[in-house]
């Protein structure tokens, strides 16, 4: 295992693949950092049965308008729940701006710095507003 395993951990990747030889593909490092903080975020409270209060219910704010308070309540939403989940990181900051082109959806992005390495680090993902 490399130093970012030994200092990061290892998990399954995200998401869940199979290799050339047929197994499981695995993450470590950074790498596994950033697919936690996405398995956080796209999980729905509950989905999880023996962890019910695990995940950042993002599709909570389906059918929500487009509008600055939506945008502040999933950033504040982002925020808690990572701190909540991802031991590993510090985040430096969150901003949820609405998508370029699609007036139903907004664009997450999360900084944040690894509390190993203090190395900078950032996340991006797309919350569907309207279905």
């Amino acid at each position: 295992m490399n130093n970012g395993g030994r200092i990061f951990g290892k998990g399954i990747s995200f998401p869940p693949r199979v290799g050339p030889d047929g197994r499981v593909m695995w993450s470590e490092g950074e790498i596994n950092v950033r697919e936690s903080v996405r398995v956080i975020l796209l999980t729905e409270q509950r989905e999880r049965l023996r962890l019910a209060n695990f995940g950042g219910s993002l599709n909570l704010y389906l059918f929500e308008p487009n509008t600055v308070t939506t945008r502040q309540l999933i950033k504040d939403r982002i925020t808690k729940e990572l701190a909540q989940w991802e031991p590993r990181i510090s985040v430096e900051s969150v901003t949820v701006e609405p998508e370029d082109g699609d007036p139903q959806a907004v664009v997450a992005t999360i900084n944040y710095k690894l509390v190993a390495t203090r190395a900078a680090q950032s996340v991006s993902l797309n919350v569907v507003l309207a279905g």
